[in-house]
C-alpha cells in the first residue's frame, strides 16, 4: 500500500494548535501582515487551514518529489510527543521519557517554521560566501600537506549531504602543477532542510542537559501562541532584550506554550521554578508580550484578546501581502528549478 503524499505542510502541527480550539473546533487567529486595515483583528479558523504552506518541506530526490522530511518530522517528533504533552497539560506525573519527547517536539518546532527559514536565509546572505571560502582554503591546505607528507587524506561524505545540491569544479591550468577549485551551492530550501536535519539529529542533545519546568498563567488569562511558538529570550531589562538566544547559551530563557494554561520553560544554567508554579499577572503579561513580539505572521488564541494591539501592532500593506503570497505560491517551482539548473549547468 502506497502512503499518501503530503504537500500541505503544517509547520505548526494541527495536533498542537487544536489545544487552543473552542467547542466549535475553531482557533482565534490574528494576522500580523494584512492588506487592509479594515480586516478584523481576530478571525476563527480550523487547525487544518492555518500555519501551513504547500511543499514547504518537499524536496527532489532521484528526479522526483519526496515528502520524506514531512513524514520524518511527524514520525520522530510530533506523534511520539502527543501523549506526553497531554499528560503535562493534565498535570499528571511525567517520566524522564515524557520530558524527552516533549523537548524533542520543542526542538523540531523551533527549526521548522518559515520564521526560521527567513532568518537562516538572511544569515546565509551575509555569511555563506565567507564560510565556503574558509572551507575551500582549509581543504586545499589539507591536500597540499598530504601531498608533501605522502599521507593520504581521509574523506567521508557529510551526513545528509544529499539534501542540498552542490557543484564542485576543478580547473587545471596547462603546463603548471596547480589549478582552481570552485564550489557552487544554493542558499535555499535544500540547505535549510540539511540544516534542519543536522540540528535535529546532533545539536538537539544539548537541550536534554537543561532543567525544564512547566509554568501556569494566572486565572482569567490564557497563553497566546504563534506561528513561531518557541521563544529564545535574552533578557537584560524591559528596554534591552532580544530573541536571538541559543540552545546552549547560559542565561537564555527558552519557552513554548503547550496549551492555553501550560508553558514549558527553562533558563539555561539556572534552577527553574517548581513545576506548576502560577506566575504573577505582571510576569505572565511579559511572557504574553514576548510571544506576540516573536511571532512571524500569525498569533493564535483560545479567545479574542482585545489587548493584542498593545502587545504587537500588525503591518498593513497590500503590496507586501500580495508579494509574500506570490513568493509562497512559486516557492516549490523556483527552488526546484534553481537546484536542477545548478546540477545540469
Amino acid at each position: 500500500m502506497t502512503a499518501q503524499f503530503t504537500r500541505e505542510n503544517h509547520y505548526v502541527p494541527q495536533s498542537y494548535l487544536k489545544r487552543w480550539a473552542g467547542l466549535d473546533g475553531k482557533i482565534w487567529t490574528s494576522r500580523l501582515l494584512v492588506p487592509d486595515e479594515r480586516m478584523p483583528l481576530w478571525k476563527p479558523a480550523s487547525a487544518r487551514g492555518i500555519a501551513k504552506h504547500q511543499n514547504l518541506y518537499t524536496r527532489i530526490a532521484a528526479g522526483r518529489d519526496t515528502d520524506e522530511i514531512e513524514r520524518w518530522l511527524n514520525e520522530e517528533f510530533e506523534t511520539p510527543a502527543q501523549a506526553s504533552i497531554e499528560k503535562a497539560i493534565a498535570d499528571e506525573r511525567l517520566s524522564p521519557q515524557d520530558w524527552r519527547q516533549i523537548i524533542r517536539f520543542v526542538a523540531a518546532q523551533d527549526v521548522r517554521t518559515p520564521a526560521t527559514l527567513h532568518e537562516s536565509m538572511k544569515r546565509w546572505g551575509t555569511d555563506l560566501q565567507t564560510t565556503i571560502e574558509e572551507i575551500l582554503t582549509e581543504t586545499v591546505n589539507n591536500f597540499s600537506e598530504a601531498k608533501q607528507s605522502g599521507v593520504a587524506v581521509e574523506t567521508s561524505p557529510s551526513p545528509h549531504a544529499e539534501y542540498f545540491p552542490i557543484r564542485t569544479t576543478i580547473e587545471l591550468l596547462p603546463g603548471v602543477q596547480h589549478g582552481h577549485l570552485g564550489v557552487e551551492m544554493i542558499a535555499g530550501r535544500g540547505l535549510w532542510l540539511f540544516s534542519l536535519r543536522h540540528i535535529l539529529t546532533k545539536t538537539l542533545q544539548v537541550l536534554f542537559t537543561h532543567r525544564w519546568t512547566i509554568l501556569k498563567c494566572p486565572e482569567g488569562m490564557s497563553w497566546l501562541t504563534s506561528d513561531d511558538p518557541v521563544v529564545k529570550l535574552n533578557y537584560n531589562s524591559a528596554k534591552s532584550y532580544d530573541f536571538l538566544g541559543g540552545w546552549g547559551s547560559v542565561g537564555t530563557e527558552i519557552y513554548m506554550p503547550l496549551g492555553p494554561r501550560h508553558l514549558l520553560y527553562t533558563r539555561i544554567g539556572h534552577r527553574p521554578p517548581d513545576r506548576g508554579t502560577v506566575l504573577s499577572l505582571e510576569l505572565a503579561n511579559c511572557f504574553q508580550r514576548f510571544t506576540a513580539e516573536n511571532a512571524h505572521r500569525f498569533i493564535f488564541s483560545s479567545d479574542q484578546d482585545d489587548r493584542l494591539p498593545e502587545l504587537r501592532r500588525r503591518h498593513v500593506s497590500a503590496e507586501a501581502f500580495e508579494s509574500e503570497a506570490k513568493q509562497w505560491k512559486n516557492w516549490h517551482a523556483q527552488q526546484t528549478k534553481a537546484e536542477q539548473d545548478l546540477l545540469v549547468s
